[in-house]
């Protein structure tokens, strides 16, 4: 006698916070322009620093100065720059057009959400109260949360574990491979976010995700086609 087949049906949505969830190159770019013009250097286009972003601050440290971890320095110019994010930490920084009303169908439609980032506590808690999130997140994990950052799996099974829900049946949302190859590694879904800081050498495509979507708008309408095809 043939088992009955389970129908796996997405439930929990997760999102990466910097180019997936919130724009926050506008605050990021400022720091490091302000960075570079104390140190007598010249301020980069935003254009060129917007792709950047989603790589975190050591990244944007070695497009701004052309520097690498290892180079005498390096953490003295990453404390400032860190210094002079957190205190403009929500001056342009905003939801993705049309994100505001995907929480909300989410929230409408009992879905859980949560963030994942590999943001530090100290500024992830600060720009999810500023945005408003901090008490409608089921979670919010930090880069410090644990003792590894994305593409390691475990800040996404430790999302699933303080939601009380499973990876196969969560999806996580992202805007880099790392976001991708954490959530496949975790047994999450995976959606691209194409609206995101995805750079010209970037090959999203390539990276075997479940889906992508080009605007937030899409998130809702491909979550349910999921299920119904499930």
């Amino acid at each position: 006698m043939r088992g009955r087949q389970v129908r796996i049906m997405i439930n929990t949505v997760f999102f990466d916070l910097d180019g997936t969830l919130a724009d926050t190159a506008p605050d990021l770019a400022g720091a490091l322009n302000a960075l570079l013009e104390e140190k007598g250097k010249p301020a980069l286009d935003f254009a060129k620093i917007r792709p950047v972003v989603s790589h975190g601050g050591n990244a944007l440290l070695r497009l701004g100065f052309n520097v690498t971890e290892r180079d005498p320095g390096f953490d003295q110019l990453r404390k400032r720059f860190l210094e002079l994010y957190g205190a403009r930490l929500h001056n342009g920084t905003a939801l993705f057009d049309g994100m505001d009303t995907v929480l909300a169908t989410l929230e409408n439609d009992q879905f859980i959400w949560g963030v994942i980032t590999n943001k530090p506590r100290w500024l992830t808690e600060p720009l999810m109260e500023k945005l408003g999130l901090a008490r409608r997140a089921a979670c919010i994990v930090s880069g410090d949360s644990t003792d590894h950052l994305k593409p390691h799996p475990a800040p996404m099974l430790l999302a699933n574990n303080i939601t009380n829900t499973e990876p196969l049946t969560s999806v996580y949302i992202g805007d880099a491979q790392r976001d991708i190859e954490a959530g496949q590694v975790a047994g999450m879904h995976t959606l691209v976010a194409l609206y995101g800081y995805i750079g010209a050498d970037d090959l999203p495509e390539n990276w075997n995700a479940d889906g992508m979507v080009n605007s937030p708008a899409e998130i809702p309408v491909w979550i349910r086609a999921f299920n119904r095809n499930s």
